[in-house]
């Protein structure tokens, strides 16, 4: 097994201090970097194993922070936090470049070799991201099917990947199609995998405090689309010996 490296990382964005999580592969030479993002509940050991399985396939990953260090158990904590922020791209785009600022300056990441992969909340920020611009190889998003201002897809430079669970009520196919419709006037290369009977956030373990109703873990699909993700990075940002 490869040996990886974290650290935490601190910074600020959104007039909070953003602790984050940094993964680093084996060796000493530069690596193609990935940022993740976290569910609405904000940053957790889901996401920072996720790095640190990114690191194992010889990414440097830095799991990106929401909340200032917190995690947001209670629903409505969660949804008077992010509610607010995703109707407003602009912060969306502030807590992603401050991530993103992170990312390039670590010596071990290849500053032109990046890829975002986002969940829920950390989804719409890297999509916002993509919409403002940003030289990304990759993005990659579960449940997070957000549209933006009228004509700002266009700016988006690489494959969207995207994934969705058939019954999730809060991305119906009202959304997706919102959603796909604005991937495909902007000449986007999309994709849409719809997980056939998978929830809301159906790629998060299950965990022990209350959760919104059409929330649930799909054990099997979130395995698959974990794998989609990994395959999205094999295509677009490969990794060199």
């Amino acid at each position: 097994m490869t040996t990886v490296t974290t650290r935490t990382v601190e910074y600020p964005a959104d007039n909070l201090t953003m602790i984050g999580h940094l993964a680093l592969p084996a060796g000493a030479e530069r690596r193609p970097a990935v940022l993740i993002g976290p569910e609405g509940v904000g940053l957790s050991d889901v996401e920072r194993r996720r790095a640190e399985a990114l690191a194992e396939l010889g990414y440097v990953a830095l799991a990106f922070d929401l909340h200032g260090g917190r995690y947001l158990e209670e629903p409505e904590d969660m949804l008077a936090r992010c509610m607010p922020l995703l109707a407003d791209p602009d912060r969306m785009r502030g807590i992603g470049h401050a991530a993103l600022d992170v990312l390039r300056a670590e010596p071990r990441a290849d500053p032109d070799r990046i890829a975002a992969v986002g969940y829920g909340t950390g989804g719409a920020v890297v999509l916002e991201l993509g919409r403002d611009g940003v030289d990304l190889r990759a993005i990659g998003t579960v449940n997070a099917l957000t549209t933006g201002r009228p004509g700002e897809a266009a700016r988006i430079r690489c494959p969207v990947w995207a994934g969705v669970g058939a019954e999730d009520p809060i991305m119906p196919p009202a959304q997706r199609e919102a959603f796909t419709a604005e991937m495909q006037a902007a000449g986007v290369d999309w994709r849409l995998v719809v997980y056939g009977g998978a929830l809301h956030a159906f790629h998060h373990p299950t965990v022990g405090h209350t959760v919104r109703p059409g929330v649930g873990h799909h054990p099997r699909h979130a395995q698959r689309a974990w794998q989609d993700i990994v395959a999205l990075l094999a295509e677009c940002l490969p990794v060199t010996d």
